[in-house]
């Protein structure tokens, strides 16, 4: 290969990654039917590229630069440090750790990928750049010891993996202004509703109702523009105090 050429599409090679950088937390992970929050986050940039010495890498606007001017993209556009930082945040969630979460990670390109709540996500974005392209080629991520499938990408569209009769919340800064407490108090006491939450994760643009019809209401929770990670430790905390 003479140059490096973008590759959108999953498939089923195998690379040079191993899957020592991802393993299974101890902790008091409950029956998936358990849990109350599912925690969506949409527009990932997780996209593959084939570099010129024939590896695959999660393509970023950091060690892309020159192939995204070739090609006219906008380097604004990948960034998939931003669902690594998310990823983070709702995985060391103490409502993640009592078992009540379940997470969802829908890319750009719409492949949409289910998320082991008990999986330890690398904490170096090196580590789990290689990670993402080894799940986007081999299609899942089973446990060190095969037990447990820790990352997987199931099929479309999104609404076949939400529990039935759930409350589905969009954050944006254009949608209705709470503070996150209040917000908090406004939800069904736990055990009773599911609940949808519905956090962007890239780096420019917002959640729209067009992309997603069961959003009940998008709701903004500051008066100023958030980082994803920042909306969801805020809104995750503020669950948590309520419950």
């Amino acid at each position: 290969v003479d140059e490096e050429e973008v590759n959108n599409q999953t498939s089923n090679t195998d690379n040079n990654n191993n899957e020592d950088d991802v393993d299974v937390e101890e902790n008091d992970f409950k029956d998936s039917a358990e849990q109350q929050v599912v925690v969506i986050l949409d527009l990932a940039s997780l996209e593959i590229v084939k570099t010129k010495k024939g590896d695959f890498q999660l393509l970023n606007c950091d060690d892309h630069i020159k192939l995204m001017k070739k090609y006219n993209k906008d380097p604004q556009g990948y960034r998939p440090d931003i669902v690594h930082q998310e990823l983070m945040a709702v995985l060391d969630s103490p409502l993640n750790k009592a078992g009540k979460v379940k997470v969802l990670v829908h890319t750009e390109k719409n492949v949409l990928i289910e998320i082991n709540p008990k999986t330890r996500i690398p904490r170096t974005f090196k580590r789990f750049s290689g990670l993402m392209v080894q799940l986007l080629h081999r299609l899942k991520i089973r446990s060190a010891d095969g037990r447990d499938m820790l990352l997987k990408v199931i099929k479309n569209p999104v609404s076949r993996h939400l529990p039935a009769g759930a409350v589905c919340y969009g954050f944006s800064h254009q949608g209705t202004l709470y503070n996150p407490l209040s917000f908090a108090q406004r939800l069904p006491q736990m055990g009773k509703t599911p609940l949808v939450l519905i956090f962007g994760a890239m780096s420019s643009g917002s959640i729209s109702v067009a992309d997603h019809p069961y959003i009940q209401e998008l709701v903004s929770i500051s008066d100023y523009p958030l980082s994803g990670v920042v909306a969801i430790n805020r809104v995750l905390g503020s669950i948590e105090h309520h419950w």
